[in-house]
């Protein structure tokens, strides 16, 4: 069973890419950071696969997060701090996983890729 991470970036906030960046590995850290310590270290085995798909709002964004708890998967919401490009407490990105790829499959398949 192979293991992934999936980050979701909001691309209706015209981020720049430096942004979105920022963004998708504060996702990937704080998701990292809800895993199981078995979940990490089987996925830093396994090269750390991750993807990064794209949702076109909050509202999507919030539906996937809820879906991703109610599934007991690991996953964090990022809120942008406002320093630079976003108003403060902007919701920019969700990271799901590290976790069995075939569970977060479930939500994320069809999404597109950013």
């Amino acid at each position: 069973m192979e293991y992934k991470q999936c980050i979701v970036i909001r691309t209706d906030l015209d981020m720049g890419k430096g942004k979105m960046a920022a963004q998708a590995a504060h996702a990937a850290i704080a998701a990292f950071e809800q895993a199981s310590s078995a979940a990490r270290r089987r996925w830093l085995a396994e090269g750390q696969k991750k993807i990064v798909v794209k949702v076109r709002g909050e509202k999507e964004l919030l539906e996937l997060y809820e879906e991703a708890r109610r599934l007991g998967l690991p996953c964090a919401l990022v809120h942008d701090a406002g320093l630079t490009q976003l108003p403060p407490n902007t919701l920019t990105a969700l990271g799901i996983g590290p976790a069995e790829a075939e569970r977060i499959d479930v939500l994320t398949r069809d999404l597109k890729l950013l």
